[in-house]
């Protein structure tokens, strides 16, 4: 039996998926962790944890190092959000585009009680929020995971041109892009023809600061900008200077930061939302199931998916009895390993091999239970970090 510990509001759609498979809450030892924004430390890693599923996309608040050095499996859920922040992204591009917050600030502020005086200062003042529409409008995606492939489907349905760009693009975002999305070789050539640029990758070192001066000159004059991706990956002092110089006319940004905060009160080309991006009733259950899927296919069979620092890997039941074993990626281990089951005269009915960079992952089926013995003796082996029999 696994245990689990929650941090943050999961969804009991998510957890309940744990509880029917028998899993239980255990607040000071557990076997998983599931959280959403939660900022996790090195102290939070107890000796029994063995995973962690993240319900939403972002892991920067996880320290994926530390947690690879212990062998815990960082899981998170791509796509599980995705329905939730494109439709904050066309909202954004609408925002941004006919001056309807401006205009409602002006319509709550009538102090009018005649109806007739009421119907001519809104006629009278509507001019003052005109806008432009996004049909016939090109916009750019930069990041065409989950999010940016539904993106590029909605909105060349209403008329836009799209350029997408993202240089590592998986084979099944590949084909969920309509094909009459222009595939950008660079990210200049995006920049330089869009007039909405929309930001759709994870924060890591290559996107830290991905719009800064040295790209921000490549950027249409007048374009728009949308982050509901990560406030680090735009360097907001560069941007602040662009939008005094007129270069960018507009900028939503799901993060709001000080100074940012300062040019909304000043200007109208800044749009602040205060993280709303995967903030909905559904894009939360569906990213709590997702998270408890992944922990209980792991635990239970030593399947891995979405996984930010492990290998994907899954192999078919040929067996009642599985070991998973997560080791350096060394030559010899996989001799090492097998020597040890050999010793207890055990056949191997099935295994599979995978690694991602120093780690690897290794299940073994067995014909036979392997004896703790055999485990603790596995256990030993250099370089291998953690050893156990799925149940």
């Amino acid at each position: 039996m696994f245990t689990f510990k929650t941090h943050n509001n999961i969804a009991q759609e998510g957890t309940d998926v744990l509880i029917k498979n028998n899993f239980t809450i255990n607040e000071v030892e557990p076997d998983a962790l599931l959280i959403r924004s939660f900022i996790l430390e090195d102290k939070n890693f107890n000796k029994s944890l063995k995973c962690i599923s993240r319900a939403g996309a972002g892991v920067n608040h996880i320290p994926i190092e530390i947690a690879t050095e212990k062998g815990i499996v960082v899981f998170n859920t791509p796509g599980g959000n995705a329905n939730a922040v494109k439709e904050l992204v066309i909202c954004g591009l609408l925002l941004s585009s006919r001056g309807i917050i401006q205009g409602h600030l002006f319509a709550e502020g009538i102090d009018e009680i005649d109806p007739i005086k009421v119907t001519n200062l809104v006629e009278g003042n509507k001019k003052n929020f005109k806008g432009n529409e996004l049909k016939g409008k090109t916009l750019g995606i930069v990041g065409l995971g989950s999010i940016g492939s539904l993106l590029a489907q909605s909105l060349e349905v209403m008329g836009m041109k799209v350029i997408g760009y993202d240089p590592s693009i998986s084979v099944d975002a590949a084909w969920q892009l309509p094909k009459e999305v222009e595939k950008a070789e660079s990210l200049k050539y995006l920049l330089s023809n869009s007039d909405y640029i929309s930001l759709h990758v994870p924060l890591v070192e290559d996107t830290r600061n991905l719009i800064s001066k040295e790209t921000i000159k490549f950027i249409k004059k007048g374009a728009k900008l949308i982050n509901l991706s990560r406030g680090e990956i735009v360097n907001n002092q560069d941007l602040l200077n662009a939008l005094n110089e007129n270069h960018i006319s507009s900028f939503v940004t799901d993060f709001p930061t000080p100074e940012m905060i300062q040019r909304s009160k000043e200007f109208n080309d800044v749009i602040l939302l205060p993280h709303l991006g995967a903030s909905t009733k559904e894009a939360e259950i569906n990213c709590a199931i997702m998270a408890a899927e992944q922990v209980k296919n792991f635990l239970h069979d030593g399947v891995i998916k979405n996984s930010v620092n492990f290998p994907t890997i899954k192999l078919s039941k040929s067996s009642n009895y599985r070991l998973i074993l997560i080791h350096q990626d060394e030559p010899g281990m996989l001799g090492k390993i097998t020597n040890e089951i050999a010793k207890e005269k055990l056949n191997i009915s099935d295994m599979i091999n995978k690694s991602r960079n120093n780690i690897a992952v290794t299940l073994i089926d067995t014909s036979e239970k392997p004896s703790d013995d055999l485990i603790n003796a596995i256990s030993q082996i250099p370089s291998l970090v953690s050893a156990r029999l799925c149940k």
